[in-house]
């Protein structure tokens, strides 16, 4: 199965719940009026766009409907492809980090599928040719190193790790060590599982960060935070916490295959200012992919 039909398949579910309603809407009804965006605006947010991004959305086609002077609803659903791709559009130097020696720190809150993308990640990086180590610092979540040992295996990349209960922080400090001294590109350490309060969170990763500096100052450090797209809004908040309480650069949205809120992505990156760097659609190892707003939009509408 190619890209495309892969993620097309891994929002089969938000598009049928969702954006054949859309779709819908467009050739539904005979004339652009307030009854016509009153319904798409509706539809939208149970989309789990949120309200303020389906506001700018509907707004950004309003716009165009009157500068083009469009006339027929069925025209506009180019209009409004092209306004969801504007929202989520990645830079180009989003995963700069790939091709420097680099730290990804990885945080999440437990069952968003955190380890599963660690060694999904650590997969992908090892087969474009990356040297790539995982360390095994989310210490607190009962069989996390266990589970993470497995995904080493599978992705066939060397672990760190120390006993469960071990300080996150010593784990990081021997991993960033192990990195240097075994010529890594790409050091990923599973980290930071829980958010029982912002300032723990918070006292963790600084000294996670403190000793990333002493010790490999020369790195690149990337923080991603892993989401759970079923839990729509939701992940919209943890994402919002996490960046509150740490340098978040992307964040990875996971589970997008079982879920009718794809729509979250949008929202994500529209409200929050973090571009969503990877989404997982599905249980296997090359089953986490780099975000592409134009595909995703695409795939949402099924429009090849």
């Amino acid at each position: 199965m190619g890209f495309f039909s892969k993620l097309a398949e891994g929002l089969a579910k938000t598009r049928n719940n969702i954006m054949n309603s859309v779709s819908n809407i467009f050739t539904g009804h005979d004339i652009i009026d307030d009854d016509f965006y009153e319904e798409l605006e509706e539809t939208l947010i149970m989309a789990d766009l949120g309200i303020s991004t389906t506001t700018s959305v509907i707004e950004n086609l309003k716009s165009k409907v009157k500068e083009l002077k469009i006339k027929d609803p069925a025209d506009c659903k180019k209009h409004l492809m092209d306004s969801l791709k504007e929202q989520m559009q990645v830079k180009p130097d989003a995963y700069d980090f790939e091709n420097k020696k680099s730290v990804v720190l990885m945080i999440g809150v437990n069952g968003v599928g955190k380890t599963t993308s660690v060694g999904k990640l650590a997969s992908q990086l090892k087969s474009s040719g990356k040297k790539v180590l995982i360390a095994a610092a989310d210490t607190f979540r009962a069989g996390a190193i266990e589970q993470l040992t497995e995904w080493a295996k599978r992705s066939d990349v060397e672990l760190i790790a120390q006993k469960e209960g071990s300080d996150p922080a010593a784990v990081v400090f021997d991993a960033v060590n192990a990195a240097k001294a075994r010529n890594v590109d790409v050091l990923i350490c599973d980290t930071a599982g829980r958010l029982h309060n912002k300032k723990n969170l918070m006292d963790e990763l600084n000294k996670i960060y403190r000793i990333i500096g002493k010790e490999y100052p020369e790195a690149a450090i990337e923080t991603l935070v892993v989401v759970d797209g079923t839990t729509g809004q939701n992940a919209k908040e943890q994402a919002r916490q996490f960046s509150e309480a740490a340098p978040v650069n992307g964040i990875v949205l996971t589970k997008l295959d079982g879920t009718a809120k794809g729509g979250i992505a949008i929202a994500i990156e529209s409200e929050l200012s973090i571009p969503v760097k990877y989404i997982g659609i599905g249980e296997k190892i090359d089953d986490l992919q780099k975000f592409n707003a134009d595909r995703f939009v695409e795939a949402l509408f099924e429009v090849e």
